[in-house]
């Protein structure tokens, strides 16, 4: 991993919109990496704009309004949900009076909230950001996220009418994944897959200039399983009977995801480097 608060200034593209996008954030040791890290990332690396998945920090299952509005004050502007979306009743509330908080376009006809959304950066920039649900081995049957994908790229042409835009794909499925980010490819900055909790290495720039990545990881302690302490996922799968609640692992989380460079003319990626801060799977920068 390239740590881009490494690189000399004389390389830095000065036109460049720099963007971080974090993967799901895992309970309460995920929620404090972000408290603790983002704001030293913000300002080290100079970052424009944050997005956070934030749908599983409560608990590990869903996100409260209390714990959104804590990742938000941590420096992210846009918090972005998922499946769980609606697992903490308080959201139903929360999403309607918090603009910043973006759930699936193709949850559900008549959800409260809204699946995408406009946001202006600090230099007056327009940043699409967009979350769909897959449909691949996910336990309900969504609406298809292509489609819904393509009305809103439509309306919000990039280095048109938005200067960057973010596609948070939150699925199962690896290959439905990179068939969103082959679909989006020159009509969005950044393809991201979460969902998973388990991060990948093809990081890379597709040929008509979208980032891609098919899964940030997640935002919290890798030793578990997915996030989760491992004595009751391992007894169920050994035994194939449940015995007590799934609990958030509470080590030392690692803070994964990530970052960007795209130009400002045009809104493509110019630079993709996958992030990885604290815990155990942390990398130095060069």
């Amino acid at each position: 991993m390239l740590c881009p608060c490494t690189r000399h200034p004389r390389a830095l593209n000065l036109v460049a919109m720099k963007i971080l996008f974090l993967g799901d954030v895992m309970g309460r040791g995920g929620r404090k990496a972000v408290a603790e890290t983002l704001p030293r990332l913000r300002a080290d690396w100079g970052l424009d704009f944050v997005v956070v998945n934030g749908e599983n920090a409560t608990g590990g299952m869903g996100l409260s309004g209390e714990h959104a509005r804590g990742i938000l004050e941590a420096g992210a502007d846009c918090v972005t949900l998922g499946d769980h979306t609606f697992d903490q009743k308080d959201m139903l509330r929360a999403i309607e009076g918090e603009p910043r908080i973006i759930r699936p376009l193709n949850f559900a006809k008549g959800a409260p909230g809204r699946g995408h959304r406009v946001f202006t950066d600090a230099r007056g920039r327009k940043v699409l950001v967009a979350q769909v649900l897959g449909q691949v081995f996910m336990k309900r049957a969504y609406d298809d996220p292509f489609s819904a994908l393509d009305a809103v790229l439509r309306a919000h042409v990039l280095g048109g009418a938005v200067q960057a835009a973010v596609i948070d794909i939150h699925c199962e499925a690896t290959s439905e994944k990179m068939g969103v980010g082959h679909f989006c490819d020159g009509r969005a900055s950044l393809v991201v897959g979460t969902h998973t909790h388990i991060p990948t290495a093809d990081a890379q720039i597709l040929p008509g200039g979208t980032a891609f990545l098919s899964d940030a990881g997640m935002c919290g302690d890798y030793n578990s399983v997915i996030g989760m302490e491992k004595d009751e996922p391992l007894r169920r799968f050994v035994t194939g009977m449940p015995k007590g609640r799934f609990t958030p692992a509470m080590a030392e989380a690692t803070l994964s995801g990530v970052y960007i460079e795209t130009d400002d003319r045009t809104g493509r990626a110019t630079r993709i480097e996958m992030v990885r801060q604290g815990g155990r799977l942390a990398q130095a920068g060069p």
